[in-house]
């Protein structure tokens, strides 16, 4: 199991967690090659809310799900608002937000579905990517944790809600923690600090540490610690261990380009049979 940076033509490549078996579903985290996008999301942005042109995002998010052999114009994506919300997703919603973001779910920061050929999209820009596997009950999910979201412990609720809505078993679930910004550059203030001592009391020195007087959150071992809390095994848990600050040639950085930039997707379909 490990995580890749993988070609797919045309200068197009994807992260990908290798445990995730192709012959049930389809996953990437866009890498920001390839695109038609220009300064200040130059490259492959495939968010319609940061003030890119509409039409350049649908270009990029055709070339990268076609490059997937995915059909863009059934994804579904939400307006992400940093909260909890979880939306399970069926057929009727294929296509919403996928050219308009007027028209994607609303205030919503997790999908799940188990309908295949329906592609689920979130957007990233150093925030965490949670995506889900259930390939007992043929079921998928993607969460956005912010710090926000993670304190919310998206994660664990995601996991719970597959439970109730398709009898999933967190034994079977594999989960995925993608690019994002790691514990080496995700630098707080004493009141985000205090909110994860709050949310995570028996796990303060793990997940904060100081530096130089900088108080450092670790984002990645929270959203595990979660995980592990629903019953995910150890070894089902996937992580990238890509600081997308660090790696902002790569994958897009809200930190480490100053607040305006395009968005990497998370993506995850299951096949059609």
């Amino acid at each position: 199991m490990s995580f890749a940076i993988e070609h797919l033509g045309n200068n197009l490549w994807r992260g990908k967690f290798t445990s995730f078996a192709e012959n049930i579903c389809q996953h990437a985290f866009s890498a920001r090659l390839g695109g038609e996008s220009v300064k200040p999301y130059k490259g492959l942005n495939m968010a319609l809310h940061v003030g890119d042109e509409a039409d350049i995002v649908w270009e990029n998010r055709q070339r990268f799900l076609q490059a997937l052999e995915l059909k863009a114009e059934k994804l579904v994506t939400p307006q992400q608002v940093h909260g909890a919300n979880i939306q399970r997703v069926t057929m009727a919603d294929a296509g919403r937000g996928a050219k308009d973001y007027a028209d994607a779910i609303a205030d919503t920061d997790a999908l799940i579905t188990n309908e295949p050929g329906v592609p689920l999209l979130l957007c990233f820009a150093d925030c965490v990517p949670v995506i889900f596997l259930d390939p007992e009950k043929k079921a998928v999910g993607i969460a956005h944790a912010g710090w926000k979201g993670t304190v919310a412990k998206i994660a664990r609720e995601t996991v719970w809600r597959m439970q109730e809505e398709f009898g999933s078993d967190p034994a079977d679930i594999l989960a995925g923690i993608g690019p994002s910004i790691g514990p080496c550059c995700f630098a707080v203030g004493e009141e985000v600090a205090e909110k994860f001592r709050e949310a995570f009391p028996r796990h303060t020195d793990t997940l904060i540490t100081t530096r130089e007087g900088q108080l450092y959150v670790n984002l990645w071992e929270a959203n595990r610690l979660q995980l592990l809390e629903t019953g995910i095994s150890e070894e089902n848990i996937e992580m990238a261990d890509t600081c997308t600050d660090c790696q902002h040639q790569w994958f897009y950085s809200y930190r480490a380009e100053g607040g305006q930039t395009g968005r990497m997707a998370a993506i995850i379909a299951l096949n059609q049979y």
